[in-house]
C-alpha cells in the first residue's frame, strides 16, 4: 500500500496526503522516497499544493522501526540516510508554487519540520507540536534551516534544547502556523487560502514567493535593483497587463 497519495485536482491544485495512519504518518525510507517521487509528478502549471496527513496525526516524525534499523549505522551510512531526508525537505521547499500544510493533529520532530517548510500552515486547535529530538539524544538538524527561517533563532533555540511540546495557539504566536481553527472549520480555512491563491495571477503568486526568499535577510539598499526590475518585468508581462486592465475595467482577470 502506498504511503503517499497524490491527487491532481482540476483547476491547478495538487493534494499530497501522508497515508500511513496506522504508523502515525511517520517517516521511513519508503515514505520519503514516495513523497519525492510524488513531488516530481507536480507540473509547473499547478497553482498550489496542499500537504495533509491521514488519520488523527499529521506526522509523528521518524518511524520507530526505521530508527531501530539505523541504530547500528556507521557515520557514513548516517550521512547517506540524512542526505535522503534532507533531499525530501529541499524538494518541498523548492516547489515554485505555494505549499499549504493542513495540520489536524500531532506534528512531532520531522513532522513539525514539514509544518516549518510549508509557506502557509493552518492548524486545528487539536494539533500539537514538538521538536523532541534532544530527548532522544539527537538534534533536529535536517529541519533546522526551515525552522530557524520560520520562527527565528531565539524561539528555535528554546524549542530545540528543551524538546518541549506546545499547542496550536503557541505555534500561531511563534509564526510556525498562519492560522488556527476549530476542527470543523479547518478544511474551510484551507480552502479559503487555496481560493485566494487561485484568484491571483499564477505567475505573480510564484514570483511573490520567490521574491520573499530573494530579499530575506538583506538590507533594503542591497535589493533596490532587484525589486525595481521585478516589478518592471511583471508590469509589462502579459499577466501583469491583463491584471491591470481587468482592475481598471472592473472585470475579473482572465487567467
Amino acid at each position: 500500500m502506498s504511503a503517499i497519495r497524490l491527487e491532481l485536482v482540476p483547476g491547478g491544485v495538487a493534494r499530497l496526503t501522508l497515508a500511513r495512519p496506522e504508523r502515525k504518518n511517520a517517516f521511513d525510507g519508503a515514505l520519503v522516497a514516495e513523497l519525492v517521487m510524488a513531488l516530481a509528478e507536480i507540473g509547473p502549471s499547478t497553482r498550489a499544493v496542499v500537504l495533509a496527513g491521514e488519520g488523527d496525526t499529521f506526522c509523528a516524525g521518524a518511524d520507530l522501526n526505521w530508527m531501530r534499523s539505523m541504530a547500528d549505522y556507521t557515520r557514513e551510512q548516517n550521512v547517506a540516510d540524512s542526505l535522503t531526508l534532507a533531499g525530501m525537505f529541499r524538494a518541498l521547499y523548492e516547489l515554485p508554487m505555494p505549499l499549504i500544510a493542513r495540520v489536524q493533529g500531532a506534528a512531532i520532530g520531522g513532522g513539525a519540520g514539514l509544518v516549518a517548510v510549508a509557506d502557509i500552515a493552518v492548524a486545528s486547535t487539536e494539533a500539537t507540536f514538538a521538536f523532541s529530538e534532544t530527548r532522544l539524544g539527537i538534534v533536529p538538524a535536517v529541519v533546522s534551516p526551515y525552522v530557524v527561517r520560520k520562527i527565528g533563532p531565539a524561539h528555535a533555540t528554546a524549542l530545540f534544547v528543551t524538546g518541549l511540546g506546545f499547542d496550536a495557539l503557541r505555534a500561531l504566536e511563534l509564526g510556525l502556523v498562519e492560522a488556527v481553527e476549530e476542527p470543523p472549520q479547518l478544511d474551510a480555512r484551507v480552502e479559503a487560502i487555496v481560493s485566494a491563491i487561485l484568484a491571483a495571477g499564477p505567475r505573480a503568486v510564484n514570483a511573490a514567493k520567490r521574491l520573499v526568499r530573494e530579499v530575506e535577510g538583506r538590507r533594503p539598499a542591497e535589493v533596490v535593483s532587484l525589486t525595481v526590475e521585478r516589478i518592471a518585468d511583471i508590469r509589462v508581462s502579459d499577466e501583469g497587463q491583463e491584471g491591470m486592465r481587468a482592475f481598471l475595467e472592473g472585470r475579473p482577470p482572465r487567467w
